[in-house]
């Protein structure tokens, strides 16, 4: 039995559990009640810890308090949606026990999860339980008295696993929704998964087969990265998948696809998979697209220009590894905005309203903490705003407030893209922070949103009985209905009282959507709703089909 782990031990352990859950993210995704293609769980939670996993694998080992640390700061830049930001949380309160030390045992490792519930807990505005929080609680509670009978760190933390399980298969009784779908808490299945990954490690457990990167073969034993500049590069993210084929759609249309989207093009297809290697400046179109073909079984962006970048610092004499400096941009004016958003025809609306950064993303591929920190840097402003514009990346977004260098960051919770402009537009330069964060924050309640999109899965959700294709209709994030016909689901929101007694509509309509077909849905909603000013803009976002704001 494994008494105690030292800060190498600790980063193996994370590097096992990243495998585990990266070889599970589909099975938890799975899980998932709502039917919407949307950032699933299990992806956000593998991507969240595949960072750290990272950064862990690049640095020397160094005391369990260092690496504890390491791991948390990067798990916090990796953050991606609400199950990924709160496994950060978790591993935040984690480091803040095990700081400075250099070994740890079991009574060590038991405070050190009770820090990080303490610490999750403490950032959750609403703690619901029937949730990851609840697993992790109990499954700290029952380390704490394991401490107490045996110290052995491996005891411990397979006695923590054990409760976890039992709360996790009693999360099903404690939220209504999960117990009308009869599954378990994605999150909470994720975290012990995570967990199970780290004592596999303590026990020489074999790591998940195919979670390495493989190693590029070498052409010549000295290539001369200088004979370009990074900015020559034309396509600059090398990105990797791999999909299942759950669609009857022809791998050679998205061929086609990704054809006009860059260059070093492979896709391999067979009866069950879809491998694609690509280079392209739009990644984020590349996965949308990619899942409608099939849910994505491994995913890889590397930032070629980045990596060009290193290697020519490591050749000049200056280590890739070394941290890279932080490079924020001074002030210029009083106030700013930062904005996540997918679709060109919706990037340009808030360009248009004033935005400095636009971060691509939103449901399917929810951005990390990093990502819209970076954004954030970039402003030249006093004040930035951040609109996330998805219920999945607020609390990625809050999480900037405290890393914020030299200037104040202001997360508005808006929810959806209508959400996002209904803020911006009652946006008043001249006035003070204090009086446009509440104005703003109020508009974000005067603007109804409806969305279509389509079923990811089979569900019997909310008394739906749903197909996979199905299309969707949301409003405000509820289902609204189901149709094989998308008319018909316009019509039926159209008829909808938002609809009918807004002032303003504007139907956004996304990049699955023809120019004749917007027309037929703008149509529908000038009959039905004749009082309304009704404007139709192409959004160009993926997986819905229209957006619609009504006011």
């Amino acid at each position: 039995m494994r008494g105690t782990i030292d800060g190498a031990s600790l980063a193996q352990m994370v590097i096992h559990a990243a495998a585990s859950i990266n070889s599970q993210k589909q099975q938890i995704n799975e899980l998932n009640v709502f039917p919407v293609p949307d950032g699933d769980t299990g992806t956000n939670m593998s991507m969240t810890i595949s960072t750290a996993a990272a950064e862990l694998k690049k640095k020397a080992p160094a005391g369990v308090g260092a690496v504890a640390q390491t791991n948390a700061n990067a798990l916090l830049r990796g953050a991606r949606g609400n199950s990924g930001v709160i496994l950060s949380l978790l591993f935040r309160g984690f480091a803040k026990a095990l700081k400075d030390k250099e070994e740890a045992d079991g009574g060590d490792f038991a405070v050190a999860l009770d820090y990080g519930v303490a610490t999750a807990y403490k950032a959750v505005m609403k703690p619901a339980e029937g949730t990851i929080l609840t697993v992790s609680r109990l499954a700290a509670r029952r380390a704490a008295e394991a401490a107490r009978e045996d110290r052995s760190v491996e005891f411990v933390l397979d006695e923590a696993i054990k409760e976890g399980h039992i709360a996790l298969a009693d999360t099903v009784n404690q939220n209504p929704v999960l117990k009308k779908a009869g599954v378990v808490d994605a999150g909470g299945k994720g975290f012990l998964v995570i967990l199970q990954g780290m004592l596999d490690e303590l026990r020489g457990e074999p790591m998940p087969a195919g979670t390495e990167d493989e190693a590029p073969s070498k052409v010549q034993e000295h290539a001369d990265f200088g004979t370009f500049k990074t900015e020559d590069i034309k396509f600059g993210y090398c990105t990797e998948f791999i999909c299942s084929r759950d669609s009857k759609k022809d791998p050679e249309a998205l061929r086609g696809f990704l054809s006009a989207l860059g260059d070093s093009l492979v896709l391999v297809d067979d009866d069950e998979i879809i491998k694609v290697h690509v280079h392209t400046n739009h990644p984020g179109k590349v996965l949308e697209e990619a899942i409608t073909y099939g849910s994505l079984q491994t995913v890889k962006i590397e930032n070629m220009r980045n990596q060009h970048t290193e290697i020519l610092e490591e050749a000049a004499g200056h280590p890739a590894e070394q941290e890279a400096v932080r490079k924020v941009a001074p002030p210029e004016k009083k106030y700013g905005f930062v904005s996540v958003c997918a679709g060109d025809g919706i990037s340009a609306v808030f360009r248009d309203l004033g935005v400095d950064g636009i971060i691509s993303g939103g449901q399917t591929m929810n951005p990390s903490t990093e990502d819209i920190m970076k954004e954030i840097d970039k402003t030249p402003a006093e004040v930035v705003y951040v609109l996330p514009n998805n219920k999945n990346i607020i609390m990625a977004a809050e999480q900037c407030v405290p890393l914020a260098e030299g200037k104040t960051v202001v997360v508005l919770p808006s929810k959806t893209i209508p959400q996002g402009v209904s803020a911006l537009l009652c946006f008043d330069p001249d006035t003070s922070q204090e009086d446009n964060t509440q104005a703003m924050t109020q508009a974000l309640g005067n603007v109804h949103t409806s969305q279509i999109t389509y079923a990811a899965r089979n569900s019997d959700f909310d008394g739906f009985d749903i197909k996979e294709g199905d299309y969707l209709a949301l409003s405000e994030s509820q289902l609204f209905g189901t149709d094989r016909d998308i008319l018909a689901l316009l019509r039926r929101l159209a008829q909808d009282a938002p609809q009918k007694e807004a002032e303003f509509i504007t139907v956004y309509y996304g990049e699955d959507v023809t120019e004749s077909q917007a027309q037929t849905a703008l149509e529908i909603f000038t009959a039905e709703c004749p009082n309304a000013e009704i404007t139709l803009l192409s959004g160009g976002q993926p997986v819905y089909y229209y957006l619609i704001s009504a006011e």
